[in-house]
């Protein structure tokens, strides 16, 4: 495959995975301002965007006013706003058809259908009444693009830049929800343990769509140490990262077989594949779990670069 070719599939798949997981975020940070006052909600809102790392953008449009229709409409369509959820639509779209010969026509229809769909519902501005019907659209458009991939997509070295493109972006996601959680989410460490504590870890569970996986789990019970335990290290859970990471083996090792050798890619992913399979939960706790994930966003982001330095010119 050609580099041109390989750095489409793989960003294409970035921004679709980039779109959804935004839109879970902003699911998320909506059920948590409903139940807070207008000063809490605001700092709810707060967290996405710098979950999101979109702050100093969203400050520089609104300043320093935070509220949930300003902060929604920024991240989901604001024109000014270049990783809004339409621009990484419109991105997606743009790589696909860039890279229109190495994919199915099911697929094409799919992100096409995507890109008009939701360009006709952020044509006017989003309101809290609408919100909900949106960010289901979203998904439900993010949802048929997965299905036509796989359903349509033959197992070669195309499918699995794809999934390359969309394990490292999911990875990235759910370490930054969790890092988020102990630096943003929580007012102070009083409130570790309490039941506003309980409410937000939950909140954290619904921002990667793993409630109800967690729960059928753990017989409902909200343990901090647990949830981390399941987005970090259980591989069941599709959104974890040892689960993204066990993908990536996959991906990776195929590329590995198709072009008859490993690159630098390969050396960063086994390095942080095997430290992350090694590790416990108690392990990731005593280093502190900040740490941790820092060190993990660093080797994500490494990897992410370095794959697109070594097949830019595999052909």
């Amino acid at each position: 495959m050609l580099g041109r070719s390989a750095n489409g599939i793989f960003w294409l798949f970035r921004y679709l995975e980039r779109a959804e997981n935004t839109v879970r975020l902003i699911e998320a940070g909506f059920r948590m301002a409903l139940t807070r006052d207008s000063g809490a909600a605001s700092e709810e809102w707060r967290s996405v965007l710098i979950t999101l790392g979109m702050q100093h953008a969203y400050a520089a449009r609104h300043g320093d006013d935070v509220t949930g229709a300003h902060v929604f409409n920024f991240v989901l369509r604001d024109r000014d706003n270049p990783a809004s959820v339409m621009a990484m639509i419109e991105a997606a779209r743009t790589n696909a058809r860039m890279v229109r010969t190495g994919i199915t026509r099911e697929v094409w229809e799919a992100v096409n259908e995507s890109w008009m769909k939701l360009r006709e519902i952020f044509a006017r501005p989003v309101t809290e009444t609408r919100l909900r019907d949106v960010l289901d659209a979203v998904r439900r458009q993010a949802t048929q693009v997965r299905g036509a991939i796989e359903s349509t997509m033959l197992r070669n070295d195309i499918y699995h830049f794809a999934g390359i493109g969309t394990f490292v972006e999911r990875a990235d996601n759910t370490a930054r929800i969790l890092d988020v959680k102990y630096y943003v989410l929580l007012p102070s460490l009083s409130a570790v343990g309490s039941s506003l504590d309980n409410v937000q870890w939950e909140n954290v569970l619904r921002s990667v769509a793993g409630e109800r996986a967690y729960r059928w789990l753990n017989a409902g019970q909200m343990d901090p140490r647990g949830i981390a335990s399941f987005l970090i290290l259980d591989q069941r859970f599709p959104r974890s990262l040892a689960f993204c990471y066990a993908q990536l083996q996959a991906n990776m090792g195929f590329l590995a077989n198709e072009y008859g050798f490993e690159t630098e890619a390969h050396a960063i992913y086994q390095s942080g594949y095997g430290r992350l399979s090694a590790l416990t939960i108690e392990a990731i706790f005593e280093q502190g779990l900040h740490q941790f994930i820092g060190e993990f966003l660093a080797c994500n982001n490494r990897l992410a670069q370095q794959i697109q330095r070594d097949y830019r010119f595999v052909e």
